[in-house]
Order: C-alpha cells, then sequence, then structure tokens
C-alpha cells in the first residue's frame, strides 16, 4: 500500500508541474511523447495544417536518434562514450528548442525525463546550455532559454533515479 501512495503521490506531482506549463508546452510535450515513444500516429492527432504536418515529419526523423540514446547512457563518473552520446543528445534538444515550443528547462526536462527515462536526469543541464548556446537559436530566445534553469538544476549534487510515473496524453473532448 505504500508504494501506491508513493507512486500516487509522484504522479500527482507530476501532473501539477506538467499542469503549469503553457498549453503550447503542453501540446508540444503529448505530441512528442506520441513521436518518441511510439504512442499514437501524431499526424492523425496533431497535424492540423501542411506546417505542422512537415514538423512532425521532421520530429519523427530526428526522433530516430532515441532509440540509440536509450542504449547509450553513460555512467555519471564515465568520461567514455560522452562525445557521442552528448553530442546526439545535444542535436535532439536544439531540434525541439528550435521549433519554439518549449519555453524553459522544466518543460524540456519534463519531456526528456519521458522520452529517455531518469538515467538521463544528470546530463540534461549540460545538454541544455548547448543546446541553448548555439547560433540557430534566436538570441533573445537564447538569453530566455538560458536564463531559465535555475542554479540548482544546472549544479545538483544527485539525480532521483525514480522513472516518471505520469505521461500525458491526447484526450478526445468528444469521448471525454
Amino acid at each position: 500500500m505504500m508504494a501506491n501512495t508513493g507512486m500516487a503521490s509522484l504522479a500527482i506531482a507530476e501532473l501539477r508541474e506538467f499542469a503549469g506549463f503553457t498549453p503550447c508546452e503542453q501540446r508540444y510535450i503529448k505530441r512528442s511523447l506520441d513521436v518518441g515513444l511510439g504512442r499514437q500516429d501524431a499526424f492523425k492527432l496533431w497535424a492540423r495544417d501542411a506546417g505542422e504536418n512537415a514538423s512532425i515529419r521532421s520530429q519523427y526523423v530526428m526522433y530516430q536518434e532515441l532509440k540509440v540514446l536509450r542504449g547509450a547512457i553513460p555512467g555519471e563518473s564515465s568520461l567514455d562514450a560522452i562525445e557521442s552520446f552528448v553530442g546526439k543528445l545535444v542535436r535532439l534538444t536544439a531540434f525541439d528548442l528550435a521549433q519554439e515550443k518549449l519555453t524553459g528547462f522544466s518543460s524540456f526536462r519534463f519531456l526528456y525525463e519521458r522520452l529517455l527515462g531518469a538515467d538521463v536526469r544528470p546530463w540534461l543541464p549540460s545538454a541544455f546550455c548547448a543546446a541553448s548556446a548555439l547560433p540557430q537559436i534566436k538570441p533573445e530566445r537564447r538569453k530566455k532559454l538560458l536564463q531559465s534553469i535555475s542554479e540548482a538544476a544546472a549544479t545538483a549534487p544527485g539525480w532521483s533515479t525514480r522513472e516518471p510515473a505520469f505521461f500525458p496524453e491526447w484526450v478526445d473532448k468528444e469521448a471525454a
């Protein structure tokens, strides 16, 4: 019973965190989880026009890297495989940030914890900062993104290994 209560309270905390994101961030996170986890046909659910259709197509192509990344997360103290892992993670992060749907570190972290699992947490601050500082990100947006990561998140002495409990999904308004 205690374990179920812990998971329920974790899910509620994650639900509250998700509710604090903008509607645009919420939509992008749900769409990205459908693409990245292969949950549903993102084209049918999320494409409202030709531009979104093209964006989803690009996302499917970019998210092919997730399969490689999931099996290649280096240990926190290991220098082995950092170059290939962080390089791919930064490239994928830059893609998502360039979509201009995620407004800061919190929504980025929320998404990537679900796409890659709890073991990726130690790598998220560096990937986010690196991708945010790339010239592909507009200077005014770059500044907002980099200011969104707290000192505590950037310098955390450790990270939870508990897997996320809440995975937001499309809700059909007619079925509800």
